[in-house]
């Protein structure tokens, strides 16, 4: 099947970057040490960063990196850093929530590609279309979209990546401030406490959990999403352990590649973890009560070290995924040569040895060969070996090894470096200042149209955008500089809120809040 989708897995550490891609993953996303949206995971130094990006280019297997966080002036620095590591580390891609990490990884690496992280908060086709016109190569896009608001941010010639498995947030993605403001622990500098997973009651229910939603999977889903246009499918659970990642990814390669998944890959992917099931609620736009759910004794026990050791088995041993086609001419009094291509990158290795003719024993071809396809502890397997060798020739095996080894080390090297970029030297200044409001700087946000008379001291009193007209007519006559908030969550209601800012345009508003993308691009327009 051409354009596959492709299956992204999640890495909080080296043991999880090699379940990925042993477990067949086509692309990994992980961490740094700095900026990361889940700070409580391993991550990486730029060491540790170089070996992953290594292990998986020689797959094949592309490689993201998390700077999802909000960044403040005062760690410009230190960001810039973060992304000159991931440039010499050669990371296929940087996902960013911050428009100032875009913007200065534009300048210091105009080639490497940036990725909108869901931590941005799109939820509408408008805000996909904003950010593909800021010259982004991916978005990803929030978990709680349906499928109809897919086929319609589908359309946007932008790659879209979609959530398939992993942790729901209670809120909308990228507006959680519930543990900043219970424990000073914010999602938005990866540091989220998940206060919604702890006991809450609601109504007559005094001992459940009111906040805590199910996983979310859609992965029996994924042929629809590749039908659409979507480009990768995301396992979510960067702090999760190696063996679930491995799970999820066979379970998303199965869907994929049969059109199904079987029931001991579906059994162990619940087993693994789960908050007693999994919910399909937002993509199926049937949610409910059934969408909630939490960690339960059943849920712990059936996640034991026996399933663990199953899972392990499955990935223990090198992929050898590579194929890889080669050439081994030896005659006598000449230097013997290997050639190997894997139809990108072509090595010759040429051995020190004379080849003398045989006193006793010729080297066999057929022994040759075997030997010269032992590549099990490498991510290479011969799919064509041609021999050449003249009869009653002598040539001892450990030249032959030689030769594999340095010819496949070379190649190695080769596979392992895909971009070369270009990195720029931008010295970090002074944050600009120029687009602070003048005037007495006051600024109110209102939930209501109703407030005190001493609020028209403000520059700027911004109230819902659905207040009446003619309140908003009354205020504007008795001396108020009045806004309006766009609400922060939009999904299906684009063209209702473009249509009432167009109406508030014309009563004299002139200025809007936005709490996300999509609502600057409308509000802009």
């Amino acid at each position: 099947m051409e354009n596959k989708i492709e299956i992204l897995a999640p890495a909080g550490s080296m043991d999880s970057v090699i379940a990925a891609v042993r477990s067949g993953a086509d692309a990994v996303y992980l961490g740094e040490k700095e900026f990361s949206a889940r700070s409580s995971a391993h991550n990486f130094d730029e060491n540790e960063l170089k070996e992953a990006v290594r292990y998986c280019h020689i797959h094949s297997v592309k490689v993201y990196v998390t700077l999802n966080t909000i960044v403040f002036d005062d760690e410009m620095q230190r960001l810039k850093e973060a992304v000159l590591i991931a440039a010499r580390a050669d990371v296929d891609a940087l996902i960013v929530q911050n428009m100032g990490v875009a913007r200065l990884a534009r300048q210091l690496v105009p080639s490497m590609h940036l990725h909108a992280s869901t931590q941005m908060s799109v939820h509408s086709y408008l805000g996909v279309k904003a950010l593909y016109e800021m010259g982004f190569e991916r978005v990803v896009v929030s978990r709680e979209m349906s499928k109809k608001e897919l086929e319609k941010a589908a359309e946007i010639p932008v790659e879209l990546e979609v959530f398939v498995h992993g942790a729901l947030c209670m809120c909308v993605s990228g507006q959680c401030y519930f543990s900043a403001m219970l424990g000073s622990r914010s999602g938005n500098r990866g540091a989220c406490a998940q206060p919604c997973r702890l006991p809450f009651s609601v109504g007559k229910v005094k001992d459940g959990h009111a906040l805590s939603l199910k996983d979310n999977s859609i992965i029996p889903y994924i042929t629809q999403l590749q039908e659409m246009g979507v480009a990768s499918a995301k396992i979510e659970g960067r702090m999760k352990r190696p063996e679930y990642v491995s799970a999820a990814v066979r379970a998303c390669k199965e869907q994929r590649d049969n059109g199904f998944i079987s029931d001991d890959t579906a059994e162990i992917l619940k087993n693994v973890f789960s908050r007693t099931g999994f919910t399909d609620g937002y993509y199926t736009g049937k949610t409910g009560y059934e969408m909630f759910g939490y960690r339960r004794k059943n849920d712990v026990v059936s996640a034991d070290e026996k399933l663990f050791s199953k899972i392990r088995q499955s990935y223990k041993d090198e992929l050898s995924d590579i194929a890889i086609n080669g050439t081994f001419t030896a005659k006598i009094g000449e230097n013997p040569t290997l050639e190997i291509t894997d139809g990108t990158h072509n090595i010759k290795v040429t051995s020190d040895f004379v080849c003398q003719k045989a006193e006793k024993v010729a080297l066999d071809k057929t022994k040759c060969e075997t030997q010269l396809k032992k590549t099990g502890s490498t991510a290479y397997f011969f799919e064509s070996l041609s021999i050449n060798t003249e009869d009653s020739l002598s040539l001892p095996l450990s030249v032959l090894n030689a030769m594999r080894r340095e010819a496949l080390a070379q190649l190695d090297d080769l596979r392992a470096k895909r971009h070369n970029y270009k990195i720029n030297d931008i010295e970090i200044t002074a944050p600009d200042t120029s687009c602070v409001p003048k005037g007495n700087g006051i600024r109110a946000r209102m939930t209501t149209a109703k407030f005190s008379p001493a609020f028209k001291a403000c520059e700027l009193i911004y109230v819902p955008i659905y207040t009446d007209n003619e309140k908003l007519k009354s205020l504007m006559a008795d001396g108020c500089n009045i806004g309006v908030e766009i609400p922060r969550g939009l999904f299906k209601n684009e063209e209702r809120i473009a249509k009432r800012l167009s109406e508030v345009k014309q009563l004299g508003v002139n200025d809007a809040l936005c709490g996300n993308l999509a609502a600057v691009y409308m509000a802009k327009k």
